[in-house]
């Protein structure tokens, strides 16, 4: 698979195997990939297809059996654990689908957090961009129990931006938010792409939340079978209908 963009991250030959004997399970079958820097990716296919396993490997939460994965100029599968540690704090920020806040943190903390952790001053005018951009200047002070579902989120999203990482990885980030919500928070993070240059790559289930991506990539049985480019929901959801039972694309009419 090839792009004419500058590539964020990739991989090739990326195949992950959990397990031995009876218990082995192929998440991912020799899979290519290139995430295109300052895009908008989803990540899309059916339970147990591989989306968040893929998603996993690339951020370099989880090892891979076999292949490369490399962000930026730099392949993670040569990397010792330390390297990769400081790897993901200064390259990749990470947005989850349960928000994972510190409870006992204000929202300004909760997004500085990653940059206190690593000892280093957070580029005050950058920051001052991210937090208008979320519309949470008024919340700063307020604790996760104090806000809703969707500021929360948003309170994620703002830390995952706030080092300015090369990729953001996004795991179903709309999964806990009623619509309204997940509006706001998928808006946001097309924003960070259309107006900052941010590169971000989302796993999900919804074809309204991929509607918002620029390139849609759809996993069966750990393969990629098929993309999507521009996508709208109705799109989105029609390719997920007509996969075959092995996984196989049906052609697209508007392709």
């Amino acid at each position: 698979m090839t792009t004419t963009a500058t590539t964020a991250a990739s991989a090739r030959g990326l195949t992950k195997v959990y397990g031995e004997g009876e218990a082995r399970v192929v998440a991912l079958n020799d899979v290519d990939i290139d995430i295109e820097q300052g895009h908008f990716t989803a990540i899309m296919g059916p339970s147990g297809s591989g989306k968040s396993t893929l998603m996993h490997c690339l951020a370099g939460l989880d090892s891979v059996t076999e292949g490369t994965v490399t962000v930026g100029d730099v392949d993670l599968t040569t990397l010792k654990d330390k390297e990769l540690t400081a790897l993901r704090r200064d390259q990749i920020g990470f947005v989850f689908q349960s928000f994972n806040l510190i409870p006992t943190l204000n929202a300004e903390e909760n997004i500085t957090l990653p940059l206190d952790i690593a000892g280093t001053k957070p580029d005050k005018q950058w920051l001052d961009t991210v937090i208008d951009t979320v519309g949470l200047r008024s919340r700063l002070d307020h604790k996760p129990s104090e806000l809703s579902g969707g500021q929360q989120q948003r309170v994620a999203c703002a830390r995952a931006m706030a080092s300015r990482p090369a990729i953001i990885f996004a795991d179903e980030p709309t999964g806990n938010l009623d619509s309204r919500s997940g509006a706001e928070v998928l808006g946001f993070l097309r924003r960070s792409v259309d107006d900052y240059g941010q590169t971000i790559v989302m796993v999900t289930h919804d074809p309204n939340a991929a509607s918002y991506a620029q390139r849609v990539v759809f996993l069966a049985d750990g393969r990629i079978v098929d993309e999507m480019r521009d996508p709208t929901a109705e799109r989105v959801l029609d390719r997920m209908k007509r996969f075959d039972i092995e996984g196989k694309p049906v052609a697209d009419p508007e392709a």
